[in-house]
């Protein structure tokens, strides 16, 4: 990893971190949020995944019209830290602990790697 890749992961990070402590504060049953990043295809590689606890706050949340507000959010935070991304709301999706439980089992990592793939290809 290139010194450059390093910083702005570390700047992603720091950008990304604000917006989740924002968004526990602003969206009902907001609990987390993640990224991942291929930093040899920055920055069509970087893709955001919003993480709400039940299906029921989502729906109310994206019906509010706030799923627009919260990847406006996101979008100003990363700029904020010197991180051009343009498209990125295309690239930022929503899911819910619930569904993880129903359909994963409650295995994150398996979630997420099928998230990515379905999104990068």
């Amino acid at each position: 990893m290139r010194k450059s890749d390093k910083k702005l992961g570390k700047n992603i990070v720091l950008a990304l971190t604000e917006a989740c402590d924002d968004a526990l504060k602003r969206y009902k049953g907001f609990e987390w949020l993640t990224h991942a990043v291929n930093f040899q295809s920055f920055p069509e590689s970087l893709s955001i995944v919003c993480v709400f606890d039940t299906r029921e706050n989502l729906v109310q949340t994206l019906a509010d019209d706030k799923g627009d507000q919260l990847k406006a959010s996101i979008e100003a935070k990363l700029f904020s830290f010197g991180i051009k991304a343009k498209g990125v709301k295309k690239r930022i999706v929503f899911d819910t602990e619930e569904a993880c439980h129903t359909e994963h089992d409650g295995n994150w990592k398996r979630r997420l790697e099928g998230l990515q793939n379905a999104h990068h290809v």
